[in-house]
């Protein structure tokens, strides 16, 4: 498999309707590694003004996809996560993603998300496993 570019999966995250929806950008992308960034809108609000888990799991969701895709290429889907909320998120979010484990089948990502402060508002585990098409 050849080396994914940054440019690669910046076109995967495009192709993603969702992820044009919340206006994700993927800032960076290397080797076992990606970062994830979401604007702070108000419609990525509950009802207290917070960011809503709904797309701080998403976040966390596709930056571990992301991470597993630059070992496993770009045919990923997500099978687990499990996601720690640690506190309330009030502005843009920016997730990190990190391969922790992996084989030729699937990968173990840890993840991060933060808000713009720079405050760990979650944390959480993905097991990514690769699809064939």
């Amino acid at each position: 498999m050849r080396e994914l570019t940054i440019e690669d999966a910046r076109t995967v995250l495009a192709a993603q309707p969702f992820s044009r929806l919340l206006g994700a950008r993927l800032v960076e992308f290397r080797r076992g590694f990606s970062v994830l960034e979401l604007p702070q809108r108000v419609d990525h609000s509950q009802q207290h003004g917070f960011v809503h888990g709904g797309v701080i799991a998403y976040a966390a969701d596709n930056v571990a996809a992301f991470a597993a895709g630059t070992v496993l290429g770009p045919s990923v889907v997500t099978a687990q996560l499990e996601i720690d909320f640690r506190r309330p998120a009030t502005s843009g979010l920016r997730a990190e993603g990190e391969v922790v484990d992996h084989d030729d089948r699937g990968a173990e990502c840890r993840c991060r998300v933060l808000d713009a402060s720079g405050a760990v508002c979650a944390t959480a585990t993905a097991l990514v496993r690769l699809i064939r098409r």
